[in-house]
């Protein structure tokens, strides 16, 4: 009984009542951690990990306020995914799909906004100067044409249409316009193999994912190999 009460003595109450503190307190920080993997992973799509669309929009603007003229919004579509689905299953629809992600992100860079909106479509808002727009489209296309590879080596031929809207070729930088222009200019080149870079007019499109027809005499750049 000696020995303990030296013991106590030696810790003192301040110490004992910070030792007490901290069990709650570390009960705590479990939950905040647990409470702040949840609140990110609702902002994150469960397949492809990309950003969900409420995300993907907040960081975008981000993006554009920050490097204005300089900035790029880009929309892919995967082309013939439904074939794909139809023909080697849904978890083949699945691997092309993570794969596509993953492939987004690589080219796009960490400081991207990248995001998936739904099905088969993506998005990407990042920095793009005009002296290098041309060749790192090209590259984009490339990258998106090129075969994945499944779980058991079946290799799966893939292909996607892209179409981009610049705030200075468009002449905003308001994200729903030039979400709205780069999609009318995806719809423009789909399935040429190439990127497809939106003009003017394109803004004028009456609702973004419109599937408006294509039309002739648009920029495109980067021919798939």
């Amino acid at each position: 009984m000696d020995s303990v009460l030296r013991i106590q003595g030696r810790i003192g109450p301040r110490t004992l009542l910070l030792t007490t503190a901290a069990v709650p307190l570390t009960g705590w920080t479990v939950h905040a951690i647990a409470l702040y993997k949840r609140l990110a992973a609702t902002r994150r799509d469960p397949l492809t990990g990309l950003l969900r669309r409420d995300a993907y929009t907040a960081r975008a603007r981000q993006v554009l306020r920050r490097h204005g003229d300089e900035a790029a919004v880009i929309l892919v579509d995967q082309d013939h995914f439904k074939a794909i689905n139809d023909s080697l299953g849904h978890a083949a629809g699945d691997a092309v799909l993570r794969a596509t992600a993953e492939r987004l992100i690589a080219w796009a860079g960490r400081c991207a906004s990248v995001g998936r909106l739904g099905g088969d479509e993506f998005a990407i808002v990042l920095e793009l100067p005009r002296r290098c727009r041309e060749v790192r489209l090209a590259q984009l296309v490339r990258i998106l044409c090129t075969p994945v590879i499944l779980e058991d080596g079946q290799a799966v031929e893939v292909a996607a249409s892209v179409g981009a809207a610049t705030p200075d070729v468009m002449g905003t930088r308001d994200l729903t316009l030039l979400q709205r222009a780069a999609d009318a200019a995806l719809y423009d080149g789909k399935h040429s193999g190439r990127a497809t870079l939106a003009e003017a007019r394109h803004v004028t499109v009456s609702s973004v994912n419109g599937r408006r027809a294509g039309r002739p005499g648009t920029a495109v750049w980067g021919r798939a190999a």
